[in-house]
């Protein structure tokens, strides 16, 4: 029996399996190191951190039967990817380290969030990305190591098809300038769209995680 404060909940996966899906494989895999050193996230029902809480140091698969809805997050360490919906579904948003006190902060759609994954940074600060015009990294291929708030103005790109993540994480968004739909990208290939986990090609920025 787990003695918790009535308006705060804290996270009891660290020692339970969590289904992550595998986009490019189309598998869902079993995580059971969840906890991550230094790693701490905590979500609260109502706006400027007040309200029901729930603290979280791993990966959760599914927290919304603790809060009905999220309308500020505190990320005290690491950084995180939120999910509107269980098992690491629907809509996702990156958050480093910082306070978001409205969900506009961290550009949610609306107070639904469900389950939430820690960020594994790897490549020692380095970074690197190729994007395809083409799937299969085929066509045109553009390289780089910085963030880039327009693919069509910077290298006259109107989607991406395929990419390699040579060094670092990165975030494709649908939009330019960092908006819209947002896709995790670790260190490795990315055959066609539906590896990253969109229905589309439609990517019109992109940018590090930088911790």
């Amino acid at each position: 029996m787990f003695d918790l404060k009535p308006a705060q909940y804290k996270c009891l996966c660290a020692s339970n399996s969590v289904a992550i899906p595998d986009f490019s494989t189309g598998e869902t895999n079993l995580c059971t190191k969840m906890s991550k050193s230094g790693t701490k996230i905590t979500f609260y029902e109502d706006k400027n951190f007040q309200g029901r809480h729930y603290d979280c140091d791993c990966d959760c698969a599914d927290f919304h039967m603790y809060l009905s809805r999220c309308n500020s997050i505190r990320v005290e360490g690491g950084t995180w990817a939120v999910y509107e919906r269980p098992n690491f579904a629907g809509y996702m948003y990156i958050l480093p380290r910082g306070e978001y006190p409205e969900y506009q902060h961290w550009m949610g759609l609306n107070d639904r969030l469900s389950s939430c994954r820690a960020v594994h940074l790897s490549g020692g600060g380095q970074y690197k990305i190729q994007i395809f015009e083409k799937g299969d990294f085929n066509g045109q291929m553009y390289e780089t190591t910085e963030d880039c708030p327009s693919i069509m103005e910077q290298f006259h790109m109107r989607e991406v098809h395929s990419s390699k993540v040579l060094e670092g994480a990165w975030i494709f968004y649908e939009l330019p300038n960092y908006r819209g739909r947002q896709y995790l990208l670790d260190k490795k290939e990315y055959r066609k769209p539906i590896d990253w986990g969109a229905a589309s090609p439609a990517v019109q920025s992109f940018r590090r995680i930088v911790e």
